[in-house]
C-alpha cells in the first residue's frame, strides 16, 4: 500500500484511530497513533521508526521515536480495543497459542538473548515474544502478547537498569506467559472456541491441565515419544497424559501418538 492508497482510505483510519486510541488522553499522541499506523501500512519491508518516518510525507522520527519509547500512555486499553474489533472481523475458529521472534544485533534490547529463532528457522540472536492469534481460514491477527524475558536476564542488573526493564518483572516460563494472555482476554470478556498450540506447549502437561481447569477446549502437538496411557486415575506425571476411561473399559492398554507438527523450538521454559 503506497501513500495515495493510504490517502483513499484516510477516513476510514481516522475512524479506527479515534476508536481504538480513546483511552489515550493528548491529542498530539493520538495524532502520533495515527501517523505510527500509517507507517505500518505503508510498503516497505522495514518497519523501524526511522525506515517509517522516511516513507511518510508528515514523517517525524524524533516524534515517533518518543511516542513508542517514552510518551506516558497506558497500551493495555488499546490492545483490548484492538482485540473487541477484530474478533468479530475475524470470526476465528481458534486462537493459536505460539512464539512469535525478531532477529537482532547487539545486547541491549529488552530480552534479547541467543535462542531459537522461528524467523530463521535456527539458533540466533533474537527477542521472542508469546502471542494469542485470532485464526480462520482466511485471516489471522494478534489479540494478546508478551515478552519472553530469558533467565539470563532476572539476574543481569546492569541491563535491566539501562534498559528499563521493571524491577518487578522476571523471567517467566513461556506456556505461563501464554495462560497470562489468555487469562487477561477472558477479563476482556473474549473467549476462544479452541486453543490451538504446537508440541513446544502441548507437551507441558501442566499447560493442558490450566486450559483444561479453565474450561478451553484445546488441540495441542505433542511428540511422538510421548506414552499416552490409558487409566481411571487423573494423576499425570512429565510423560504421561491419563485419560478417563469407561467403566466398560477395563483392558490395561499403552499407545503412542504422533504429533501432528514436530516443534523445533523445544519446550517453552
Amino acid at each position: 500500500m503506497d501513500a495515495h492508497e493510504v490517502n483513499r482510505v484516510q477516513a476510514t483510519l481516522a475512524l479506527f484511530v479515534a476508536d481504538v486510541f480513546a483511552s489515550v488522553p493528548r491529542k498530539d499522541q493520538r495524532a502520533k497513533g495515527d501517523c505510527y499506523l500509517q507507517g505500518l501500512m505503508m510498503d516497505g519491508r522495514r518497519k523501524s521508526i526511522q525506515a517509517m518516518a522516511s516513507r511518510l510525507p508528515d514523517g517525524n522520527e524524533q516524534n515517533l521515536q518518543q511516542f513508542v519509547n517514552q510518551s506516558t500512555w497506558d497500551p493495555v486499553p488499546v490492545r483490548r480495543r484492538i482485540a473487541e474489533r477484530l474478533v468479530p472481523q475475524v470470526g476465528p475458529g481458534a486462537w493459536a497459542v505460539d512464539d512469535v521472534s525478531f532477529p537482532k544485533d547487539g545486547r541491549m534490547s529488552v530480552g534479547v538473548a541467543p535462542q531459537y529463532c522461528g524467523a530463521l528457522g535456527k539458533q540466533a540472536n533474537c527477542q521472542v515474544a508469546v502471542s494469542v492469534h485470532a485464526v480462520s481460514e482466511t485471516a489471522s491477527c494478534p489479540l494478546n502478547w508478551r515478552l519472553f524475558l530469558p533467565r539470563e536476564w532476572a539476574e543481569d542488573t546492569v541491563r535491566r537498569r539501562q534498559t528499563g526493564v521493571p524491577e518487578d518483572l522476571g523471567h517467566r516460563e513461556k506456556w505461563r506467559l501464554a495462560l497470562d494472555a489468555l487469562d487477561e482476554l477472558a477479563g476482556w470478556g473474549l473467549v476462544p472456541p479452541v486453543v490451538v498450540a504446537d508440541a513446544g506447549y502441548g507437551q507441558n502437561a501442566d499447560f493442558r491441565a490450566a486450559l483444561a481447569e479453565r474450561g478451553h477446549a484445546y488441540v495441542v502437538g505433542i511428540r511422538g515419544d510421548l506414552i499416552v496411557c490409558r487409566s481411571k486415575s487423573r494423576r499425570r506425571t512429565s510423560r504421561c497424559i491419563s485419560i478417563l476411561v469407561d467403566q466398560a473399559t477395563e483392558d490395561p492398554a499403552r499407545r503412542r501418538l504422533s504429533t501432528a507438527r514436530e516443534s523445533r523450538a523445544g519446550p517453552r521454559w
